[in-house]
């Protein structure tokens, strides 16, 4: 089986094609079917007895050109059908003109695949010793953009508004335009001073069926070949009988794919059956493209709704990671705070556990202290009191005292009982009820008249 590289060889033996990229091209289009592409590309070379073929230019025969001649066998009979391409490399000054100063090439995107021809021309308009051509200065976006006002004002005053609705800005962006639309590029060149062009405009321009297919399928593009830019496309795409039209789309780097050139006047139907078979025969291009840019559509869409979602999961796991910190802080501060206040309040305890010990143990030592001062109990005797004490709980105890034992000495001994939980009380007789308070004391239990007996009561402060 030959492979690719024999049949790039062959075929470029066979058409005497030297750019291996343009062979490449169109072996592709056609899958790469030898014999497919040779027939291909020598029916759509075949030279047409309507055709106007320069001889200075070969490839210029292998672009369809309608033209009319007055000539006398009468009616000039259209090309054979099939769609070829040619690549025109667009001079800077047109592509700056209407993007901004720019340098190096200009991305425009390959439309079509499968089905067409291309041949180009070379590097047309890129500087001196290219084509011939010396480099022109850089037109600015806004002279490029009048330049077309300025060429669509003067047609509508001539010719009225019925024609093609030309875009009133450069050829650049005026083929953006077209591409983002997804239609082709219909270029008109004007020249004001050519017998046929007024005829032309009025009569086929600016036919109502014509003017009507044009706006519908195409994007219009016009320019005075006295103007810059008109100029500059004029000598681009070798312009060389007006009127001249041309049916264009984007191609790669600072090139256009010409896909129908008419030069010469023609009739609206001759007009419309040329479009409309350029239209049908780009048709798979512009709906693979149009089906390309919307997969690559959906695609970022996709991508980008995914990426919401992602933004989105991450954000709420985000969201839940600083819920669980903040809640594993707030915890970490409430078991914190409980552990402080266990610590205050088991500190506390035992302070004060600490203190009633301490407490505890004065009050013993006090008891012992006072048990130890009242000595030994007497035996009963005519100097001996009875004394007998009742405490708030009824509980009641008795105690023999030396009549002349002063009342501090029942005091000592209610509080050597350890009965009391408190220090502050007052012993009370009740007939008649005396209150034994501290000026009393002092008093022996004889003076105070509790002897031979008394029944003393704890009342409690």
């Amino acid at each position: 089986m030959v492979d690719v590289a024999d049949k790039l060889a062959y075929f470029q033996a066979i058409t005497g094609l030297e750019d291996p990229d343009l062979c490449t091209e169109i072996l592709r289009a056609h899958g790469w079917d030898l014999e497919l592409a040779i027939s291909s590309f020598t029916s759509s070379t075949q030279p047409s007895a309507s055709s106007t073929v320069s001889d200075s230019d070969p490839l210029d025969s292998r672009a369809r050109t309608d033209s009319a001649s007055a000539s006398a066998s009468g009616p000039i009979t259209a090309p054979a059908p099939g769609l070829a391409w040619r690549l025109v490399t667009l001079p800077i000054s047109v592509i700056s003109g209407s993007l901004g100063l720019i340098s190096g090439a200009v991305g425009l995107g390959l439309w079509a695949a499968g089905g067409v021809l291309s041949y180009s021309l070379g590097m047309i308009g890129l500087g001196s010793g290219q084509g011939g051509e010396s480099s022109a200065g850089l037109v600015s976006v806004s002279a490029a953009a009048s330049e077309a006002m300025d060429f669509v004002a003067v047609f509508e005053r001539e010719y009225g508004t019925r024609g093609p609705n030309f875009v009133g800005e450069g050829f650049m962006d005026a083929l953006q335009r077209s591409r983002n639309a997804f239609k082709l590029l219909f270029v008109y060149l004007h020249s004001p001073d050519h017998p046929d062009s007024p005829v032309f405009c009025e009569r086929t321009l600016c036919s109502e069926a014509l003017a009507a297919f044009v706006n519908e399928n195409f994007v219009a593009w016009g320019g005075s070949i006295r103007a810059s830019e008109g100029f500059k496309m004029s000598n681009s795409l070798k312009a060389s009988r007006f009127p001249f039209c041309a049916v264009v789309m984007p191609a790669t780097n600072q090139r256009i794919a010409l896909l129908q050139q008419v030069e010469g006047p023609k009739s609206p139907e001759e007009m419309l059956t040329i479009l409309q078979r350029v239209l049908e025969e780009s048709a798979p291009a512009l709906v693979a493209a149009r089906l390309d840019a919307e997969e690559r559509r959906n695609n970022m869409r996709l991508r980008e709704e995914q990426d919401a979602a992602y933004r989105a999961a991450l954000e709420a796991d985000q969201a839940r990671e600083r819920q669980r910190r903040e809640e594993q802080e707030r915890l970490e501060r409430e078991a914190a705070e409980a552990e402080r206040k266990r610590k205050e309040e088991e500190e506390a305890r035992e302070r004060a556990a600490c203190e009633a010990a301490e407490k505890e143990a004065a009050r013993a030592r006090m008891r012992q202290e006072k048990a130890l001062s009242l000595g030994d109990e007497p035996e009963k005797g005519p100097n001996v009191t009875q004394v007998l004490v009742r405490f708030p709980t009824g509980e009641r105890k008795e105690r023999r005292f030396h009549s002349t034992a002063p009342i501090q000495a029942v005091y000592d001994y209610v509080d050597s009982l350890g009965c009391l939980e408190v220090e502050d009380y007052n012993l009370v007789s009740n007939f008649p009820r005396v209150t034994y308070g501290t000026e009393k004391r002092s008093l022996t239990l004889k003076e105070a008249g509790l002897h031979p007996q008394a029944s003393l009561f704890v009342e409690l402060n």
